[in-house]
């Protein structure tokens, strides 16, 4: 998830998200994001005056944003975009991290609703907000490639469940076992839901954005 350079306080939202994808929410410290971002620690109040609480949420944000911009990038690297083909890339993204890698990473939007959904209602809100956004940037994406509008929607969710627990399988079993699992029998469904010809230059990001 590495981006381009950025400021001290894009850096520690940045630093937020990539600590609380791999030590979850009660892990990461604000120290700890400092020191990772490699910012003032001084400069943690200045940027974040409500603290911990507003950092979470900016990194879920950015999370939520980070997702949703892949979608056309996944496209791009298709020859054919196909719903299939989408998800396939949506999935590589993470067999390749996974594999190169190791395994302590996962989703920083599922870990801070696992940790913070009940006891921070503003946290919850601003993971639903990152679902939103990253849902409705694949639903575009598929309602482009021909999936009827009223199906688009909830096969995005389908695919972004699917994946979210491919990769906690993952990670406990220590193997790419459930994401290559979900590609293979996702695909043929999401293909199938197919109705009309795609349209021209779409690429789903619109609708996430």
């Amino acid at each position: 998830m590495a981006g381009a350079e950025r400021g001290p306080r894009e850096r520690m939202v940045f630093s937020a998200a990539q600590l609380i994808r791999r030590e979850g929410v009660g892990a990461t410290g604000m120290r700890e994001v400092a020191a990772h971002a490699g910012a003032p620690r001084g400069s943690l109040q200045h940027y974040f005056p409500d603290g911990k609480e507003q950092l979470v949420n900016e990194a879920v944000g950015w999370a939520g944003r980070y997702a949703g911009n892949r979608v056309a990038r996944f496209l791009a690297a298709l020859p054919e975009p196909t719903p299939s083909g989408l998800f396939s890339q949506m999935v590589r993204q993470w067999t390749d991290e996974y594999e190169t890698e190791g395994f302590d990473g996962g989703c920083p939007v599922a870990a801070a609703t696992v940790d913070r959904a009940r006891t921070a209602d503003s946290t919850r809100q601003a993971a639903a907000a990152a679902f939103t956004r990253w849902t409705g940037a694949v639903a575009g994406a598929l309602a482009d490639m021909g999936v009827p509008e009223e199906r688009s929607r909830p096969l995005a969710t389908l695919m972004i469940s699917s994946l979210e627990g491919a990769i906690l399988i993952a990670r406990a079993e220590r193997s790419v076992r459930a994401l290559t699992t979900a590609v293979r029998e996702l695909g043929p469904l999401l293909d199938a839901a197919v109705t009309r010809p795609a349209t021209d230059g779409g690429t789903g990001e619109a609708a996430g954005s």
